[in-house]
């Protein structure tokens, strides 16, 4: 059967089977496939296992990185697993897509120009794999509290909440907007970091611990009311994420062929055939951040011919590591940087091109253009210039709880300002927008909560007891 054809208005293709099954495949395969028994030895031997470790530092959940190494090096691999997931329910994914490169390795003593940094990241996966993939529990749920907690949004830092205040006894609901629970993990990596379902079996352990109910098809301001939450249930957590996708504000936006690099990503994700995909010859994607890297890779993966990254500033400022640029190029994306778009060119109705103009810095240390364009063409066209806050509150709730630079303020403890309401993950105003950072946000939230809760009456508690 011959597969459709989308032709665009320059008479270029937009469709499937660009590459056979194997080449597929192969291209969407483990980015970093699993360490042998005798690699792991060999690499834990290398840790100098250093008192005051920089990249337990480094980490930003605190793993005790010394001594999970140290129980490989012994075969005690279920300690090991215990001491990660300990500080980090997640370390099974933040193994995968941890940007370790600028946090734990960079931070490693061994990582100088002579030598390199010991793989903590691919020894921590080769301690969690085995629990995982055996389902070995190492978590119990305390004796009951009756305390009830209501955790808004099923991802990483929701998730992190939830089993923390399982352990500690409490109940959890955890409302999500979409099917599955996982967030960014589930919807919005690149499917070659966490192939064969990995996200959706760690939050299944997770959810084994017990205590945790979940209500999927809710979101906050559609069906589900904080004010109502509040009144429910003995403290709140947010972990609502960043929903909404920012525009490029140029006009023909809405054109055939410009699409969110968001969406295509969860698509990428979900899908079972990639093959089936539909993919351009020549591809722009606009920005510079992790989102950017990966729906550009992906589509070289899928057999796009020509991907084209393009970002307003510098390599250095761009926000995806140098690790994932060179990766980005080393699988065929061509990055130019300097230039911003200025007009999406179509043809009946489809976007055919863009116009850029080259950037430069002004005296004044903001970015300015340079004068001089250039035009690059395109079948698709990807936004990935970032996401924004995207809750539709209600008058009461936009008054008192405090928003800064578009974003939930939060103090240490990731209490909002609004009493008995945490928040934390990239909804949260100064986090770094990463799985670990996220699951950090959640755990601390959840030990805040706790003491509110064994310290303090609710108002819904205080409620009921008034009833």
């Amino acid at each position: 059967m011959t597969k459709p054809v989308v032709k665009s208005a320059d008479g270029a293709d937009v469709r499937p089977g660009r590459l056979s099954d194997a080449e597929i495949a192969a291209n969407f395969a483990d980015m970093h496939p699993p360490l042998t028994p005798s690699e792991a030895i060999i690499d834990a031997d290398r840790c100098y296992f250093c008192y005051a470790a920089p990249c337990t530092t480094a980490c930003p959940t605190g793993i005790d990185i010394p001594g999970f190494i140290q129980k490989i090096r012994s075969g005690n691999l279920k300690g090991s697993a215990h001491t990660i997931l300990s500080a980090n329910i997640m370390g099974g994914m933040c193994a995968r897509v941890c940007p370790t490169e600028v946090l734990c390795e960079e931070a490693c003593v061994r990582n100088t120009h002579e030598d390199r940094p010991v793989r903590i990241g691919l020894l921590q996966r080769y301690a969690t794999d085995p629990v995982f993939e055996k389902k070995i529990p190492l978590f119990e749920r305390a004796p009951a509290t009756g305390r009830t907690v209501a955790v808004v949004g099923g991802g990483p830092a929701g998730l992190s909440c939830a089993h923390r205040l399982a352990m500690l006894g409490h109940s959890a609901t955890v409302f999500e907007p979409k099917g599955k629970l996982g967030g960014l993990n589930e919807y919005g990596i690149a499917a070659y970091k966490t192939p064969d379902d990995f996200a959706a079996r760690e939050v299944e352990y997770i959810l084994g611990i017990g205590g945790i109910d979940v209500r999927t098809g809710v979101a906050l301001g559609k069906g589900l009311s904080l004010g109502e939450l509040r009144a429910q249930y003995d403290a709140v957590f947010l972990g609502i994420g960043l929903a909404g996708v920012k525009g490029l504000n140029l006009d023909n936006e809405q054109l055939e062929g410009v699409a969110n690099a968001v969406d295509c990503i969860a698509t990428l994700r979900q899908a079972k055939n990639k093959a089936s995909l539909p993919v351009g010859r020549r591809i722009v994607v606009i920005g510079g951040g992790m989102t950017a890297i990966d729906i550009a890779v992906q589509c070289k993966a899928l057999g796009a011919e020509e991907v084209t990254m393009v970002y307003r500033r510098g390599q250095e400022h761009m926000n995806a590591s140098r690790y994932e640029q060179e990766f980005a190029q080393i699988r065929g994306v061509t990055v130019r940087y300097w230039s911003r778009p200025r007009k999406l060119l179509a043809t009946n109705g489809r976007v055919r091109a863009v116009e850029f103009e080259t950037t430069r810095t002004g005296n004044d240390g903001q970015l300015e253009g340079a004068g001089q364009t250039y035009t690059l063409d395109a079948d698709v066209v990807f936004k990935a210039i970032g996401q924004k806050l995207l809750w539709e509150r209600d008058a009461e709730t936009a008054q008192i709880v405090e928003l800064r630079q578009d974003r939930i303020a939060v103090d240490a403890e990731r209490r909002t300002s609004l009493p008995g309401v945490w928040a934390g993950g990239d909804c949260v105003h100064g986090g770094s927008d990463l799985t670990v950072s996220a699951v950090q946000d959640g755990k601390l939230a959840a030990l805040s909560i706790d003491r509110f809760l064994r310290t303090s009456e609710s108002p819904a508690r205080a409620s009921r007891r008034g009833a």
